[in-house]
């Protein structure tokens, strides 16, 4: 038991000593937390668009100051022809034009019907396509303070309510993701080029003549990181809580809990990869560029898994990150307790048993 305590302050030593691995650990984490956290939003704030106003009568400007008066939009510049509209877009400030039709008023006062012509940008779809549903959510309530006064014999209105998120902030879908790939692969990386790094300086002779069995070398290894990892979450979950206002409506306990049975299956999987690759290099490749692609895009963190193609989402079941942000997710912004998630937490459970164990028969090999 001491050689086995011995090693893991051997590890400490190792790491604390590498400068590099500890910017790798704590200094990126919170750099790519605050860089996503900000940066990656679908919502829209003062985006400028611009106005064509055939009809300049009390209503559109009335339309327009209302529009103007959101937050989501700023007026950028008013236009007087249709042929500028091209002109406009080509300048890349604008993303949207609003085109008012002639005699709008009477035409809404007589005919009870007038035109908006909301052109946008569509070089970026999805901007395009939250501008347009923007503005017509901005219509609508105009349109209610104007019809109030009018029923309609069998009018159905839909009310719809969003539940766990009801401003759709965008920060309560990205903050859950961005840490859950964070240590998925902060953790993978540092333990991947753990037992390389052995190889390298020429100190797994010693490992592989000492009396220390595999399974305490694979454990030692993980173990040190698991502590600082565990430090990195609970950065990252502060950060989420107090810089951008994320909810945590189930158990702390059950949080840290489940963060370190995930931080434990992603070390696990690095240290496999380490026992598999020759060189520091070659284990950095594997767990950077090996697991990002996968983890971002099979996750569910962008994408709904759902709507992916069938040997896709298969496929997808085999990701560690997958079930961790189901779970986080479910802990976070529902306030589910392990009833609920449970079948996830099998899962990671078995996934980390069979990357250590397959570790420790890759280490094996080694020793024959």
């Amino acid at each position: 038991m001491k050689r086995f305590i011995g090693f893991i302050k051997k590890e400490f030593y190792h790491i604390f000593r590498d400068r590099r691995s500890l910017f790798i650990l704590f200094g990126m984490p919170i750099a790519q937390i605050m860089l996503f956290g900000f940066a990656i939003t679908n919502e829209i704030n003062n985006v400028d668009i611009a106005v064509l106003d055939h009809s300049k009568d009390a209503t559109t400007k009335e339309i327009i100051n209302k529009i103007s008066a959101s937050k989501y939009f700023s007026i950028h510049q008013f236009i007087d022809r249709e042929a500028a509209i091209k002109a406009v877009f080509k300048k890349g400030k604008v993303k949207a034009v609003l085109n008012f039709e002639k005699d709008f008023s009477k035409n809404l006062i007589k005919e009870r019907k007038a035109t908006i012509q909301i052109i946008t940008d569509a070089t970026d779809p999805n901007t395009a396509n939250t501008i347009s549903n923007y503005v017509n959510a901005i219509l609508q309530q105009y349109q209610k303070r104007w019809n109030k006064e009018i029923t309609i014999t069998y009018q159905i209105t839909p009310q719809t309510r969003m539940v766990y998120n009801p401003e759709l902030k965008s920060v309560y879908m990205f903050v859950p993701g961005v840490m859950t790939i964070i240590l998925m692969l902060v953790s993978a990386m540092m333990t991947s080029i753990s037992i390389t790094r052995e190889k390298e300086l020429g100190t797994m002779e010693i490992l592989l003549v000492s009396p220390i069995k595999p399974i305490q070398v694979i454990i030692g290894k993980v173990f040190p990181y698991i502590f600082l990892s565990i430090i990195n979450a609970v950065v990252i979950v502060l950060l989420s809580i107090f810089i951008f206002k994320m909810p945590v409506q189930g158990s702390l306990f059950l949080l840290a809990m489940e963060s370190i049975l995930f931080i434990i299956s992603a070390l696990a999987l690095g240290i496999l990869i380490s026992t598999i690759s020759a060189t520091q290099q070659t284990a950095m490749m594997i767990s950077l560029m090996g697991l990002m692609l996968p983890v971002i895009l099979l996750s569910g963190f962008i994408f709904p898994i759902s709507s992916m193609p069938l040997p896709l989402q298969v496929i997808s079941n085999i990701i560690p990150a997958k079930w961790f942000i189901i779970i986080i997710k479910g802990i976070m912004l529902k306030g589910v307790g392990l009833q609920y998630v449970w079948k996830e937490t099998l899962i990671l459970v078995g996934m980390s048993l069979f990357f250590i164990g397959l570790s420790v028969k890759k280490y094996k090999i080694r020793l024959e």
